[in-house]
């Protein structure tokens, strides 16, 4: 009988032919015995091995995908609805989402970015020394947060939600400035990420995502310690969504612009700007700096260590 070379405890190499192991009772020989299957046998064989490489494949991609809350569609007033001292008023006008979409549950974090720079050879960001694994990715430009969203898009097969110079795309490929056609992992837009921050079709119409306690809802600048947390360690809004109001400010899709008291449908901001939009405040910011309806810009190519992101796909 021939030999199987052992690789490591529980692994042995196989020869070309189709070959099973059977097993010698004792460990110690170091070495297993083998016999030819027959043709059904190996038919079966052939089956179990794709089914492992198709559940491996599967649990791989399932790792490395962030979770997702579906929002429902709605209406629902954007900007500055209450008076609170310090805030920018932002006009207050009634937007309609006429399609469901998904948000990430949490904010990426590293154990997710980190997977997509290792297999796209990009260089990891820093984490100022504070660790990375649950914390949110830190230190991404805006043109990061869509590469990672087109690489998401490609491991599942779905058309790619943003071309080289950042426009959105619908399913077939072309600029669109609706966001109800786009298919493809994306970030969120202005007034998508306001919605589900406000609990979209539950909200209780808090001033911060998921109560008017902020220490009990975000990490912000009185007991963050001055520096990010693990995703997901406050309390949840309305739709179980964490972290929409402190830890790190979050990139949005839209370009920044003053926007009018217009009621308006599916708002998308494609006209150019040399700031995009960033939503949530962050760990270095007071309370007022973590309320909803607080916009504020950054140039695309900016990072810094309070400035992550999330993910965001159209439900159809």
């Amino acid at each position: 009988m021939p030999k199987a070379q052992i690789l490591s405890k529980g692994f042995t190499v196989l020869s070309t032919d189709i070959l099973v192991a059977k097993t010698k009772s004792s460990r110690s020989l170091g070495f297993v015995y083998f016999r030819r299957l027959s043709v059904p046998e190996a038919a079966s064989m052939n089956r179990l091995l794709s089914f492992t490489i198709m559940v491996l494949f599967t649990s791989f991609l399932c790792a490395s995908m962030p979770e997702q809350v579906l929002v429902n569609s709605g209406s629902f007033l954007m900007g500055t609805t209450w008076r609170e001292e310090g805030v920018d008023n932002e006009p207050v006008r009634r937007i309609n989402l006429n399609y469901d979409y998904y948000i990430g549950k949490r904010e990426v974090t590293f154990d997710e970015f980190d997977t997509f720079c290792e297999e796209t050879g990009r260089n990891v960001p820093g984490d100022s020394g504070w660790g990375r694994d649950s914390r949110p990715a830190i230190n991404v430009s805006w043109w990061d947060a869509i590469a990672y969203c087109n690489w998401l898009s490609f491991k599942e097969g779905l058309p790619l939600a943003y071309d080289s110079e950042g426009h959105i795309l619908d399913a077939m490929g072309r600029r669109t400035t609706d966001p109800s056609e786009v298919k493809g992992y994306r970030l969120l837009t202005d007034a998508e990420w306001e919605f589900a921050a406000r609990g979209g079709n539950a909200s209780e119409g808090y001033t911060r995502s998921g109560g008017n306690s902020v220490d009990s809802v975000a990490w912000y600048k009185s007991n963050s310690e001055n520096m990010t947390h693990p995703v997901g360690t406050k309390a949840p809004n309305e739709l179980g969504i964490y972290d929409m109001s402190g830890n790190v400010w979050e990139w949005i899709s839209d370009y920044h612009r003053y926007y009018s008291s217009s009621e308006e449908t599916n708002p998308y901001v494609d006209v150019f700007s040399a700031y995009r939009v960033k939503r949530g405040g962050s760990w270095i910011d007071c309370p007022v700096g973590v309320s909803i309806d607080v916009r504020s810009k950054g140039l695309p190519g900016h990072t810094i260590t309070n400035l992550g992101f999330r993910i965001c796909r159209t439900a159809k």
